[in-house]
């Protein structure tokens, strides 16, 4: 019942905002129309006014034009190109054409003021679209997407380069440069538009279906492609002719810059990323280092004779590739582009598509004719494609439907081939209105093709699995602060942070603790040892799962610590950069039962979630290779799950056996008529338990179970740990309020009595007074016990009172 009346809500809101718009739309007409007139009749030059009006005017009908498209199931894109065309000279042009060039007028200082907002959204769109593409995915079924989308392209490219070689003289701009101009409508033809396709693909649910995955990498690899031979069609435009040592210059220029980009460039970027993030404490750093990398790379490619789009589109893929860039950057990034640059972009194509050409019969027999051969070609190819990558008939019926979305690449492409001459006035308006045609009919045609395709039961397993991981706890990590010494203690939990951190390949930060902790030869004397520990314990992780076997170590970075600064202080400068968890390792971390003060000082100081690491054992004598037996004691609360979850990626990077250990505390008679009326305690320890299982089936561990039913539950971990020889015990717990770091009676008798190694997994700190240093800044700040979102860096937290 709730989601049809928020439906009725929000659509209900919406009538205001539509007529508030209307009314902001009459009062431009009413007031600024008068003075546009006057200023362009006395040719007064340029005026901020009037290009105020511009944008607000794109900015309004874009908005409102593309909530109406996405209302019907079309993307937004769709209404801000029509919001264009009704600014243009079609319809607001045809009905009111002094005010229509008064405000948009074609040429001019008037135009170039627009015109430049247009050309860095189009940089802007490429940067967004770079950072939508997922790299791995292409990996992960990178042969029947390269299939797909070369017979993709070849097809409906060939069709186009026919249809431009076969133009009459009169439809090109210049006849001289045919070629060139059969090259762009071949390219327009061909390529899809990926962020069309992934945007539909994922507003139907099928993004991690198999063949949505598979339509999205043929999308990237069109994508990829596509802007590829646009740099060097352009390369060539640009000299008016082709000529084989330009078209070298550009073919081999293209190749070195992607060369170069995607191996040095890759740790570049990563590596301004995240410096930028960790030592500037003003606004958004970060998000001004990803447009200086955009321009130095669009600058870059422009410098080699290709188009600037190929050098934003490769610059995006890096920034969308970062092993530190949160959801709230790109959530930041997304938000000024999308409502900005896009509906600017787009209204400007729209302006510039001049619908009254169709009033020659030849022109719309050329549309028809191009939406056709766009169509069919791309449906063929992509067929064609899929059946020789091994795809059955309805998956490759849904391939061909899947990539006729056009949608922004080929607006794109029109405008460059535009702004360059090789495209005319005609050619422009007939690409747009076969891009805005096929992508209105790709969704229902892509939903009948989908809604043919059964799920299969090793898909469903895997999407079980995935939509568990965008829900976990350790899948959704990002950074890991370590904080050890040189202590036994301090290298194991240094293993089993590397472990962690393999899982995802995530970045680590070394704190050497320096404090001796009442033994001298604790103080860290080599920090390298420790990171070489980490990264060696890392790549053990990843062997030990074939899908990430053979990648690459992971970075650890080391603090340098100075005589004045206590290890504590460390930490919160450290948290205000953003990590997911603090790792804590030091001789004697604990006296009877009670933490130690360093423990608690290094705690204070984060304020998200906690593993504190305990060796006991074996583990003493030798840290990084001790065998591991793991036992975790689970409660079904959320931090239980995510200690579960910890014992898991370790169980996972080791091989090694884990249990699952539910303990029921004994009732006295009093309590059981009670129980009687609620879940019984065995039903509700197989519930819990269950839910442990299936979360390790997931990654494929065999997970054991058992039961004990005790007053006293400390006394029945330590005893079956004690007969079944486990030798990690991984507990999840509560902080509790308090200046003194506290986990209650159950960790604290297990601390102060198991022979066995310990790992503490706390949740994040839900009371107390805020550090100073780090309180709402970072991913260390987090303030519930709820498994840790991708939070914000420090670099584009907003400021908030605490």
């Amino acid at each position: 019942m709730g989601r049809p009346s928020a439906l009725v809500s929000r659509r209900t809101r919406a009538l205001p905002a539509a007529g508030l718009g209307a009314g902001a739309l009459l009062i431009l007409a009413t007031t600024g129309l008068p003075a546009a007139e006057a200023q362009a009749a006395t040719g007064s030059g340029t005026s901020e006014a009037i290009f105020i009006v511009q944008i607000v005017l794109l900015l309004l009908v874009g908005r409102l034009l593309g909530e109406a498209m996405q209302r019907i199931g079309q993307p937004a894109i769709i209404g801000q190109l029509i919001a264009g065309i009704v600014l243009g000279p079609s319809i607001f042009g045809a009905l009111w054409p002094e005010a229509q060039h008064a405000i948009f007028p074609t040429k001019g200082e008037q135009r170039s003021m627009i015109d430049a907002v247009g050309q860095l959204g189009i940089l802007m769109l490429l940067l967004l679209t770079g950072m939508e593409t997922d790299l791995r995915l292409v990996r992960k079924v990178g042969a029947a997407a390269a299939s797909i989308s070369i017979a993709g392209i070849a097809v409906p490219f060939a069709c186009g380069f026919a249809l431009g070689e076969l133009l009459p003289d009169g439809m090109l701009p210049n006849s001289d440069q045919r070629l060139i101009t059969s090259l762009f409508l071949g390219t327009a033809l061909s390529i899809s538009s990926v962020k069309i396709v992934a945007l539909i693909v994922r507003e139907m649910n099928f993004t991690r279906r198999n063949v949505g995955q598979i339509i999205v990498a043929s999308a990237i690899i069109d994508d990829s492609l596509g802007w590829i031979i646009i740099a060097v069609t352009f390369g060539l435009a640009s000299h008016g002719s082709v000529d084989l040592a330009t078209l070298a210059r550009s073919v081999l220029g293209t190749a070195l810059f992607l060369a170069v980009s995607l191996t040095i460039g890759r740790r570049v970027v990563f590596t301004l990323i995240r410096w930028t993030n960790d030592t500037f404490v003003s606004e958004v750093p970060v998000i001004t280092t990803i447009l200086v990398i955009m321009g130095v790379m669009a600058l870059t490619t422009h410098v080699i004779g290709v188009h600037t789009v190929l050098g934003a589109f490769v610059a995006g893929v890096l920034v969308g590739e970062s092993p530190i860039l949160t959801r709230h950057i790109d959530a930041q990034l997304r938000g000024l582009i999308t409502a900005l640059f896009a509906p600017v972009f787009f209204g400007l194509a729209g302006l510039g598509t001049d619908l009254s050409v169709f009033k020659t019969p030849s022109l719309v027999g050329l549309m028809l004719a191009v939406i056709a051969i766009a169509s069919l070609g791309k449906f063929a190819g992509a067929f064609i494609g899929g059946r020789l990558g091994g795809l059955t008939f309805r998956e490759s019926l849904a391939l061909g439907c899947g990539m006729n979305a056009r949608g922004s690449t080929e607006v794109i492409i029109a405008t460059i081939g535009l702004s360059v001459g090789v495209l005319s006035q005609s050619l422009y308006t007939v690409i747009v209105a076969m891009a805005v045609i096929t992508t209105m009919a790709m969704p229902p045609t892509l939903r009948w093709a989908l809604a043919r395709l059964p799920l299969g039961a090793e898909e469903k397993k895997r999407l079980e699995r995935e939509e568990f991981e965008a829900r976990g706890f350790v899948a959704n990590m990002e950074r890991l602060l370590i904080a050890v010494d040189e202590s036994a203690n301090g290298r194991f939990a240094s293993r089993l942070s590397g472990l962690i951190a393999g899982t995802n390949g995530m970045p680590t930060t070394l704190v050497p603790v320096q404090e001796p902790n009442g033994s001298p030869a604790a103080a860290v004397k080599e920090p390298a040892g420790r990171a070489h520990a980490i990264r060696a314990a890392a790549q053990a992780a990843k062997t030990a799962d074939t899908a990430e076997a053979g990648s690459t170590a992971i970075k650890v970075d080391i603090v340098k610590p100075t005589a004045d600064a206590p290890t504590e202080q460390i930490i919160a400068d450290e948290a205000a950069k953003g990590y997911d968890m603090l790792v804590i390792g030091v001789e004697r971390p604990a006296t009877k039962g009670a933490l130690a003060e360093s423990v608690n000082r290094m705690a204070a100081r984060f304020e998200g979630p906690l593993a504190i690491v305990d060796a006991r054992g074996p583990h003493r004598e030798d840290a990084m290779k001790s065998r591991l037996n793991i036992l975790v004691p689970i409660t079904g609360t959320e931090v239980s799950l995510q200690a579960t979850e910890v014992g898991i990626a370790i169980a996972r990077a080791t091989k090694a056996p884990i249990t699952a250990l539910y303990v029921s505390a004994g009732q006295s008679p009093r309590m059981a008529p009670r129980l009687r009326t609620a879940v019984q305690p065995r039903e509700q320890a197989e519930a819990i338990l269950r839910e442990a299982v299936e979360m390790a089936d997931r990654y494929g561990i065999d997970m054991r179970t058992a039961v004990k039913t005790d007053a006293a539950v400390a006394d029945a971990i330590l005893r079956h740990a004690g007969a079944s020889r486990y030798t990690l015990i991984v507990m999840g717990v509560n902080r509790r309020p308090g200046e003194t770091l506290y986990f209650g009676d159950v960790p604290a008798a297990i601390l102060e009595r198991s022979p066995r190694s310990i790992l503490f997994v706390s949740s994040p700190r839900a009371f107390g007074t805020p550090q100073e240093s780090n309180a709402g800044k970072g991913r260390g700040a987090p303030a519930s016990a709820s498994p840790p979102k991708p939070a914000q860096s420090r670099s584009d937290r907003s400021r908030q009172p605490t």
